[in-house]
């Protein structure tokens, strides 16, 4: 019966984002009040209703009602309860009722906290988030229904992958959807400037809040799926270039160049067309997501196999959405054009310069990801686009980027001394040159790409640590500082000492790969480990081939490290578990593989050096989103004095 009630109020929902999405813009046009007051109260309805549909779907793997197809699929008795509720979005219908769900949620924070918009926008916005909502809720209850009926219910479910049984991938995808779907919001801002015609500081100062918030969770969300594929798929990386892993790396990109644009267009009243370009992108690349992702066309970890019938029709919705979003860009955006004068010496000629090359990185990966697609479908043949090509186009493009990201803080807007700027930076140039050269000299596997690379990480945190410097003086200027520039110096800081996790980590890794028999000792990286045994356990539903290896370093004991080959009992698939042990100069990581029916096993053993760093910085960066988002600023009202740079 809840299962029913959970149906129920999905449909009811989507009569109410039809509502929410043609009498509330009705009535902006006509400037009715009562017509526009249905926005903010039917999407406070609609992410209840959706909220009680969802609750109703994670109701029935708890209680694990297998009579729902949806939970015979995807769950099972045997599974540990946090993969019971896991498994309400592990799959293709509840990751979509979940994506409404945050649809919705986004759309109920716009009515709840949108008081300084005005009242047109804010009901425009609401609008256009309501239609969203309208394609995502027909797509689910017409295609994808996760509350159809089994009769009769089996006694027991086919379980989840077993993939997806860890706490990683539990909470990866509520983050990477918080970052997807809240990309919706910016769009919506968007199209609702394209109707009114009008980009200004209001519009520019509530586009960011909402990014940036869709940034840090897309952020959160991509770092805790390479650190899950790091850990769990036992093969020592954390990032492949697979088309599902770009498929949330281009939104990011987007949403980064997005972010930094709408700050020219509060502060300079310039690049605003650009901006609400930018957004369209942004969105149209997470839809893209959403279409690879389930329709088929790709075959990955990450991907739900489902019916292409069902990837037609997220395709559909994305040409008519994003083609109706672009149509109106091309009428109205020529309307749309800056007061402010633009100087290509200032800041916000460095924000465009850096705004261009995010954009050309995000279009070289789209190329990457949908060339062999293309092929495949003319029948041209079949081709493999892999990590080569997108390391040799993508990582030159962004050295520019991080020698401007540096330099533009210390510019001024409008027009700016660039020499002064660059002298100003000199003690951060000798910090980067003493680093690359100290790399390049004192390590005996250091490439000079490899000390190159480590240099622009330190050339880049110098530069922040300088500009904060430069910015606050004192102690006491430090501490007034507003959240709004530490979120700045945070993401800034962070990406620099991500840089250099990634860099170190790519270059200097040390594997060995071998057949070991217990008792046996291998030495990688200055490490002596000794395979002492392999021996059966149980889990709560597996069952794991064990093995322990003791560490010594100089002799001495330093660790023990347990991986393990695990075989679950429903499906009989197995996973592997790496044993790390991570250090601040790098990770100790080791995988048992299979027997060769000698008593001896393939034994896979790693040393990735300050691949910690990649963690800690990516860390750093959601932080200074979190920091930024909780400024003051952003709940107020954006005004004429906000601009004076444009006017000055």
């Amino acid at each position: 019966m809840i299962a029913e009630f959970g149906h129920f109020a999905l449909t009811l929902a989507l009569a109410v984002a039809f509502v929410q999405a043609t009498l509330p813009l009705l009535g902006a046009h006509r400037r009715d009040t009562g017509l526009m007051a249905l926005a903010p109260a039917g999407a406070m309805l609609q992410f209840a209703l959706v909220a009680l549909a969802f609750g109703a779907l994670m109701h029935a793997y708890i209680v694990s009602d297998f009579s729902l197809a949806n939970v015979a699929q995807n769950s099972h008795t045997a599974k540990p309860m946090l993969y019971k509720v896991a498994g309400t979005w592990g799959n293709h219908e509840g990751s979509m009722l979940l994506w409404a769900l945050i649809l919705s949620l986004y759309g109920a924070a716009v009515a709840a906290f949108g008081g300084n918009l005005t009242e047109t926008l804010k009901v425009r916005v609401l609008s256009i988030q309501g239609m969203i909502g309208c394609g995502i809720l027909a797509f689910i209850l017409f295609t994808s229904n996760p509350f159809a009926r089994l009769d009769p219910a089996p006694f027991d479910g086919q379980s989840l992958n077993p993939l997806l049984q860890d706490p990683g991938l539990a909470f990866h995808p509520p983050l990477l959807y918080l970052g997807y779907v809240g990309l919706s919001t910016s769009f919506s801002f968007a199209v609702a400037a394209l109707i009114e015609g009008k980009v200004d500081a209001v519009w520019a100062r509530w586009v960011r809040p909402w990014t940036l918030a869709a940034w840090g969770f897309l952020t959160a969300g991509i770092t805790l799926g390479s650190w899950w594929a790091y850990y769990e798929l036992g093969w020592g990386g954390w990032w492949f270039w697979d088309p599902v892993e770009n498929a949330s790396f281009m939104p990011w990109l987007a949403a980064t160049a997005l972010l930094h644009s709408a700050i020219v267009a509060e502060k300079r009243d310039a690049l605003k067309a650009w901006t609400i370009f930018l957004a369209i992108v942004a969105f149209a690349l997470s839809l893209l997501g959403t279409f690879l992702v389930r329709s088929g066309v790709l075959t990955s970890v990450h991907a739900f196999a489902s019916d292409p019938t069902r990837g037609v029709y997220i395709l559909l919705f994305l040409v008519v959405t994003v083609g109706a979003a672009f149509a109106l860009f091309a009428w109205r955006g020529p309307a749309l054009a800056g007061t402010g004068r633009f100087e290509p010496v200032s800041r916000e000629g460095a924000l465009l310069i850096n705004n261009f090359v995010l954009t050309v990185a995000a279009a070289s990966i789209l190329l990457g990801t949908l060339y062999p697609l293309f092929l495949d479908i003319l029948n041209a043949g079949k081709v493999s686009v892999g990590a080569p090509y997108f390391q040799r186009v993508f990582i030159p493009m962004m050295i520019p980027m991080l020698l401007i990201m540096a330099i533009a803080p210390m510019l001024t807007w409008r027009r700016a001394d660039a020499g002064a700027a660059i002298v100003s930076l000199k003690w951060a140039g000798l910090v980067a040159a003493i680093v690359g050269f100290g790399i390049w000299l004192f390590i005996n596997r250091a490439s000079a790409l490899a000390a190159f690379g480590i240099a622009i990480a330190a050339w880049l945190f110098a530069a922040t640590m300088w500009e904060l410097y430069t910015r606050a003086r004192t102690w006491r200027g430090l501490l007034r500082q507003p959240r709004v520039s530490w979120g700045m110096t945070m993401a800034h800081a962070g990406l620099a000492i991500a840089i250099a996790g990634m860099t170190a980590s790519t270059a200097w890794k040390v594997e060995d790969i071998r057949v070991m028999a217990p008792g046996e000792t291998t030495e990688i990286a200055g490490y002596q480990f000794t395979l002492s045994n392999v021996s059966d356990v149980r889990g709560p539903n597996y069952a794991a081939l064990r093995a322990t290896f003791n560490v010594r370093r100089n002799g001495q004991a330093y660790t023990t490290l347990y991986p393990e080959k695990r075989i679950y009992d429903v499906g009989r698939q197995p996973t592997t578990e790496a044993a790390i042990r991570p250090t601040i100069w790098g990770d100790l990581y080791a995988v048992i593989g299979d027997a060769d029916g000698n008593g001896s096993y393939v034994t896979r053993i790693y040393f990735n050096p300050l691949v910690g760093w990649m963690w800690t910085g990516a860390l750093i960066m959601v932080l200074g989103a979190g920091m930024s988002l909780s400024d003051r600023r952003y709940r107020q009202v954006a005004t004429a004095d906000d601009t004076v740079e444009a006017h000055a």
